[in-house]
């Protein structure tokens, strides 16, 4: 049986907060939410961003860790497609498959840009409308925040 509380006049099941917190550090999320009827639950934390000493930089292991989104070059233009949700972005609908689109790539409106997993489901993020790919702005598992650019459009 969950664990509830009540929390000025509103019971709130401690037991889905847990998860949801759990779930920021499993993915390295700085936020998680979720609504369920007029209900939302939001958790938070906050993300310390320590800068390497040039020694340790050296010292530092060879993966690359998930860059936060790149700046656009000047060059680059496009209207942005932004994540509508927290979660995991993936490029390709498996591992090793060649990726659903790329820069210079014209999509239709309802075509499959990228996929971002949320709480272990699969949301197909679409194109708005017509256009041509001017820059893939994520990497591949990068977590991605609420409203960040994933994709430029022309």
């Amino acid at each position: 049986m969950s664990d509830e509380i009540e929390a000025e006049g509103m019971r709130v099941d401690a037991d889905l907060i847990r998860q949801l917190a759990d779930m920021l550090t499993e993915h390295d999320l700085s936020e998680n939410e979720v609504e369920d009827g007029d209900r939302r639950i939001m958790v938070k934390r906050k993300l310390n961003v320590v800068a390497a000493a040039p020694a340790m930089a050296a010292a530092a292991p060879t993966s690359p860790a998930p860059a936060a989104e790149p700046a656009a070059p000047a060059e680059t233009s496009g209207e942005p497609v932004r994540s509508p949700m927290v979660g995991t972005v993936f490029l390709s609908a498996e591992p090793g498959a060649a990726p659903f689109v790329a820069p210079g790539q014209k999509v239709k409106a309802g075509d499959t840009l990228l996929i971002i997993e949320a709480m272990k489901v699969m949301n197909p993020i679409t194109a708005p409308r017509a256009g041509t790919v001017t820059r893939v702005c994520v990497a591949d598992a990068q977590p991605v925040e609420f409203d960040q650019t994933l994709v430029l459009l022309d």
